[in-house]
């Protein structure tokens, strides 16, 4: 617990936290966490990451950082439901965009931060696509215990996110690069520098983002779902709620699991690709690393580069991509890729039943509709769609969609092959005259 490591000093591998089960205070039922709702005025009790410690056991209570993460809720979407073709009270939304920076990468920053904070780092570091530059930015700037470093692609981050790291003190670099470019020197910058790295590869990442699943149970009063639908970019979450759902049967605290699909966006589908197409698996812990290399390989020699307008999933090489794998067999899981035309129109409609989300989160409604319409997953199966992130993190895209300006589209959709605005809310010019605004009125 002393060493900062992300990878094994010997075979490069991810590093993966595995407790002592038979030596901890494993609760004897998932209901026990229950009892944490009555105790609110405890920091610990209230975040929905810390009230779930005794599942991610690695921190003392007095070396855990927390702002208040974790206070989301699962929304029954009796709308998005019929947009995607569920039964009514099917189909529901995990709202992660309500964690103190806007997106689920909270869950995982607090117990990046909690584990910085028990190593006595000084400095943090991160590359990012935005969401984690500021969540990282926001745990550095509010408890004060370290400074902080990101690395972003140049030109491949919206301003609602930039903006947040800028404001919350981070020093900001701005790579000419993507985030792959940014991920290989934030790396090779950490290990020179002695430098906490808190990207996904950080595996106490992980086991924060593990809570997104508990807390998912907790509002389905502990009954698993038939489906979790997550959108795949660098894979952590997915391998998160792989871990988390593999740890809950081993301790007896879940018998059934859900079954998990990760969506890519068709710009950035690096796992759709090798998992549906040349048939990479985790094969009991020993994936065809071979297939891996040959793919990106050829992606360097033809200079493919991840291009979507989900910016957050925007990403060729998944980090975490074996343990997604691991996932995805745990759970009889199953890889889908939507383009952005979906992903834009899913976001429309979620953002028409009450939540806003950025394009990314989007992908997991996309995904649904699409399984939904290949007949995978059934009109009466329990289905949560999670929402990576808030929808004021890429407000450019939305208005370009919604405005009926062809200048905005031609700009900003139209080059990622967006078509129609099919679900368009276009603001309405009218006259400054009451008679003229009355008349706009009448007609609706």
């Amino acid at each position: 617990m002393d060493d900062v490591l992300t990878s094994c000093p010997a075979c490069g591998d991810l590093l993966d936290i595995a407790y002592e089960w038979d030596k901890l205070p494993v609760p004897k039922s998932l209901r026990e966490f229950e009892a944490a709702w009555s105790r609110r005025n405890n920091p610990l009790d209230f975040s929905g990451v810390w009230r779930f410690r005794k599942l991610l056991p690695f921190a003392p209570d007095d070396k855990i950082v927390t702002i208040g993460e974790g206070q989301t809720i699962l929304q029954n979407s009796q709308a998005v439901a019929r947009y995607v073709g569920m039964d009514p009270g099917r189909l529901m939304l995990q709202h992660e965009g309500l964690n103190p920076s806007g997106s689920f990468k909270d869950n995982g920053m607090t117990a990046a931060s909690t584990h910085a904070n028990m190593v006595g780092a000084q400095h943090a570091a991160c590359a990012s696509t935005g969401n984690t530059s500021a969540s990282l930015a926001i745990y550095a700037s509010s408890t004060g215990l370290f400074k902080t470093i990101v690395f972003v692609g140049s030109g491949k981050i919206s301003y609602g996110k930039l903006s947040q790291a800028l404001d919350y003190g981070a020093k900001t670099l701005q790579l000419a690069g993507d985030f792959d470019d940014a991920m290989r020197q934030v790396q090779a910058v950490c290990k020179q520098e002695k430098i906490y790295l808190c990207n996904s590869v950080n595996p106490f990442r992980l086991e924060g983002q593990k809570t997104i699943i508990f807390r998912i149970l907790e509002a389905l009063n502990w009954d698993a779902p038939d489906w979790i639908v997550v959108p795949g970019g660098n894979l952590g979450n997915s391998s998160a709620f792989g871990k988390a759902l593999i740890e809950l049967k081993q301790l007896g605290l879940l018998t059934r699991l859900p079954r998990i699909a990760v969506i890519n966006a068709a710009g950035a589908n690096t796992l759709h690709r090798l998992y549906n197409q040349q048939g990479l698996r985790w094969n009991s812990g020993r994936p065809q690393q071979q297939l891996v290399n040959t793919f990106y390989d050829e992606m360097d020699r033809d200079g493919r580069k991840a291009t979507t307008l989900a910016s957050a999933i925007q990403i060729n090489r998944p980090v975490n991509l074996k343990k997604c794998l691991r996932a995805l067999d745990a759970t009889d899981g199953i890889v889908r890729e939507v383009d952005d035309q979906l992903i834009l129109d899913a976001k429309a409609q979620v953002g028409a039943g009450g939540f806003g989300c950025e394009p990314a989160s989007a992908a997991s409604v996309a995904g649904a509709k699409l399984l939904r319409e290949e007949g995978v997953i059934a009109p009466s199966d329990r289905v949560v769609c999670i929402l990576t992130a808030h929808q004021l993190k890429d407000p450019t895209a939305t208005v370009a969609y919604h405005s009926n300006d062809k200048e905005q589209f031609d700009k900003v959709l139209a080059p990622l092959g967006v078509k129609t605005t099919a679900f368009a809310n276009s603001p309405i010019g009218v006259a400054n005259e009451i008679d003229r605004i009355l008349e706009v009125i009448h007609g609706f």
